[in-house]
């Protein structure tokens, strides 16, 4: 049985690196080192493992805009041809971007890949370049189409309730990008929220963060028929890293205490929820928010 999932360790992220070398870059004399770029950090990488836990196949994934990401260095060990992996791995990737709030993926596929790639969606955008003056590059890209269109309702109805009521969210372009009751993942703009060292503003980090929170409780309190305010009792939020390319925050089931059963009781619901503001697959800074759902009293008339 094959695994594809994000490498877990050092010894599997070395495994990563060396299989995308060997296949490659190795074929064509080029050192240790030359399989990695400036954008690993920002990445999400995903390893196919089989049965004895060897890594047979990788690929990555990194958002170059909002909304926009390209996949590269995809690899399948000699060994392993010919048994679907590659589009097992793609697949993988493709799915993490939908998460995400990609609409538009793009890629370069060597002249042996193309039509691999037309058979999984993938349209022919013409020559891209030449790698090492030697392996011919064709540019290809795809559109991914929305998980739910339950989803796209629901989450315009909230970010016009953001954007009239929190201009800054409307400046940031938060956005919904999944929900499926067990998480839940927000982005925005990244060039907006840029400060002068080419990171995200703290300020613009703990927005999102608080505003994906805030979104859960939205989210949770449509199953009860009373209505209430939303407000955010108290938050913190620890920065483990600068944020260099585009931001996703995401929560989920596990990461939550709480829920709206008091409104039933004509009492206020509380909720205490973490949330991870990431960049790829690395976190980069952690909130917690203490949100209570304030339930609108009916005045008579």
């Amino acid at each position: 049985m094959y695994r594809c999932r994000a490498p877990k360790n050092q010894a599997e992220l070395d495994a990563y690196y060396q299989l995308r070398w060997q296949v490659l870059r190795s074929p064509w004399q080029q050192p240790k080192g030359s399989e990695q770029d400036e954008l690993e950090s920002q990445s999400y990488h995903r390893v196919i493992l089989d049965d004895m836990d060897n890594v047979i196949g990788v690929g990555r994934l990194h958002k170059s805009e909002q909304h926009k990401a390209q996949v590269r260095y995809m690899a399948i060990a000699e060994t392993a041809k010919g048994q679907g992996l590659g589009k097992l791995l793609l697949t993988e990737l493709e799915s993490i971007a939908r998460q995400v709030g990609v609409d538009s993926i793009e890629l370069n596929a060597r002249e042996s890949a193309i039509g691999f790639y037309l058979q999984l969606g993938y349209q022919d955008q013409g020559f891209s370049h030449l790698l090492y003056e030697k392996i011919a590059h064709t540019k290809m890209s795809k559109h991914l189409g929305y998980s739910s269109e339950h989803l796209i309702e629901k989450s315009q109805v909230l970010q016009t309730l953001w954007h009239q009521t929190i201009p800054l969210s409307q400046a940031m372009n938060i956005n919904i990008c999944y929900f499926d009751q067990q998480k839940l993942v927000t982005n925005c703009e990244p060039a907006f929220n840029k400060n002068l060292h080419h990171t995200m503003f703290a300020g613009s980090i703990y927005t999102l963060a608080t505003l994906t929170g805030w979104a859960w409780v939205y989210f949770a309190l449509q199953t009860y028929q009373q209505q209430a305010d939303i407000v955010l009792a108290e938050g913190s939020i620890r920065y483990l890293a600068p944020l260099a390319g585009v931001a996703h925050a995401q929560t989920c089931q596990a990461l939550v205490t709480g829920n709206g059963d008091a409104l039933s009781l004509g009492k206020n619901a509380r909720f205490t929820i973490e949330v991870q503001v990431c960049c790829g697959d690395k976190t980069v800074a952690l909130f917690t928010g203490a949100y209570v759902a304030v339930l609108k009293r009916q005045t008579l008339t």
